[in-house]
C-alpha cells in the first residue's frame, strides 16, 4: 500500500501491532465472544505464545495464567459475566505456565455505560520487579532490625542491672552505667531520625528551615565533638574571609557528622576537614580527606545509593544517600575524589544564596 507520493503506508493493524510493541508491559485484548484481537510482543514474551499466531485464537488458549490453586484467570475473573457497574479489575499476581509470577490488570470495554461487555483489555508485567522490591524491604527491615538490636541490647541490659544489683553498686558504677544507656538511647534516636530523613528525602516532604550561618562554627562543632569521641587525629582548616552558608543548621550539621563519621569509620589514620569558598559562585566547599583505601571510580555512583556499606565497619548505609539528599534539597552537591595522600575525598560544595529553585 503506498501514497499519493509513491511511499509505502503500513496497514492500520501493523501500525497498531508496533504502536503496542513498543509499550513497556504487555498488551492483550480479546472481544465478547472472547477471540484473542492483539497482543504485543511483551505479552507474548511472559504468556509463552507466539504473538502473530495467538491473533484469532480462543482468549482461553492464550490467557494461560493459573493461581495457586490451578484455576485459570477467565474461571476467577469471569469479566464477560460482570455486572453492569465493573470497569476494571485490580493488580492480580498469577503464574505463568514456565512457572514465573505475572501480574494483571484489566479494562472492561463497554459501549455505552452500563451496556455488556463488548470486550476485554489485559495489562501484562512481569513480578520481578515487585520481587525486586520485596527484598529491599526485606534489606530495610533487616538492616533496621540489627541497628535497632545493638543499643536496644545494651539499655536492656544495663537497666536490669541496675534495678537488680542497685543496692550493690557503687554511685561510679551506677554513672558509668547511666551514661551507656544515655549513649545507646542517643544512637536509637539518631538512627530513627535518619529513616524519617531518608522517607522525607524520597517522598519529597522534607523540611527545611535555612538561613544565613556561619560555616566554620556549625563544622568546628561536629569536628570537637567527634575528635573528643575517637583515639583519630581530626583536623580542620579554616580558609580566611570565609563566606557564610545558606542552610537549615541543623541539616547542614548533619551532612557533617555523616561525611566525618564516615571517614573515620572507614578510613585509616589522619582526617583532615577544610572549609573553602567556592571558586566561582558564592559558597563554600566542605572538604574531608582520609587515609583509608579510597573508594574505586566504578563505585562512586553507589556510595548515594540507599544501605550501600562496604568493608566490615557496620553503619546503616543510609549516611552518603542522607548526604546528597540534603546537600541537593539546598541547592548543593556532592562529588568523590581521590584524596591527594592516599584515601577518599568528598567534596560537598554549599552555596551562600538560596539556590533551591535551581
Amino acid at each position: 500500500m503506498t501514497d499519493e507520493g509513491g511511499r509505502r503506508v503500513g496497514s492500520a493493524p501493523s501500525r497498531l501491532r508496533s504502536l503496542a510493541d513498543s509499550y513497556p508491559d504487555g498488551i492483550l485484548g480479546a472481544t465478547r465472544n472472547g477471540v484473542v484481537t492483539i497482543l504485543n510482543a511483551q505479552g507474548a514474551a511472559l504468556l509463552g505464545v507466539d504473538a502473530r499466531d495467538a491473533l484469532g485464537m480462543p482468549l482461553a488458549d492464550v490467557l494461560r495464567l493459573l493461581d495457586q490453586d490451578g484455576r485459570t484467570w477467565l474461571d476467577v475473573n469471569r469479566p464477560f459475566d460482570s455486572i453492569s457497574i465493573v470497569r476494571a479489575m485490580p493488580e492480580q499476581s498469577w503464574l505463568s505456565a514456565a512457572g514465573e509470577e505475572v501480574l494483571t490488570t484489566a479494562t472492561l470495554i463497554r459501549n455505552e455505560p452500563l451496556a455488556p461487555v463488548a470486550g476485554i483489555a489485559v495489562g501484562l508485567r512481569s513480578g520481578r520487579g515487585r520481587a525486586r522490591l520485596d527484598r529491599e524491604r526485606s534489606d530495610l527491615v533487616a538492616t533496621v532490625a540489627h541497628e535497632l538490636r545493638s543499643p536496644l541490647t545494651g539499655v536492656k541490659g544495663f537497666v536490669q542491672a541496675l534495678l537488680n544489683r542497685w543496692d550493690k553498686l557503687s554511685d561510679d558504677q551506677r554513672k558509668l552505667m547511666l551514661m551507656t544507656v544515655n549513649a545507646d538511647a542517643d544512637r536509637l534516636a539518631r538512627l530513627i531520625a535518619e529513616l524519617l530523613d531518608v522517607a522525607r528525602i524520597d517522598t519529597g516532604r522534607l523540611q527545611l528551615y535555612p538561613r544565613q550561618s556561619s560555616a566554620e562554627v556549625l563544622v568546628r562543632r561536629v569536628v570537637d565533638s567527634i575528635e573528643a569521641g575517637t583515639a583519630r587525629d581530626v583536623g580542620l582548616d579554616v580558609e580566611d574571609d570565609l563566606p557564610e552558608v545558606f542552610a537549615d543548621p541543623d541539616k547542614f550539621t548533619q551532612v557533617v557528622t555523616n561525611l566525618v563519621e564516615n571517614a573515620v569509620r572507614h578510613g585509616q589514620g589522619r582526617v583532615r576537614v577544610r572549609l573553602a569558598a567556592l571558586p566561582e559562585l558564592p559558597g563554600v566547599r566542605i572538604t574531608v580527606d582520609d587515609e583509608g583505601d579510597g573508594i574505586p571510580v566504578e563505585l562512586r555512583r553507589r556510595v548515594f545509593t540507599k544501605f550501600w556499606t562496604t568493608g566490615e565497619s557496620g553503619g546503616t548505609g543510609l549516611g552518603m544517600y542522607i548526604v546528597g539528599g540534603l546537600s541537593r534539597a539546598h541547592g548543593g552537591w556532592v562529588t568523590i575524589d581521590d584524596a591527594p595522600g592516599g584515601g577518599a575525598r568528598v567534596m560537598v560544595d554549599w552555596p551562600s544564596v538560596d539556590r533551591r529553585e535551581d
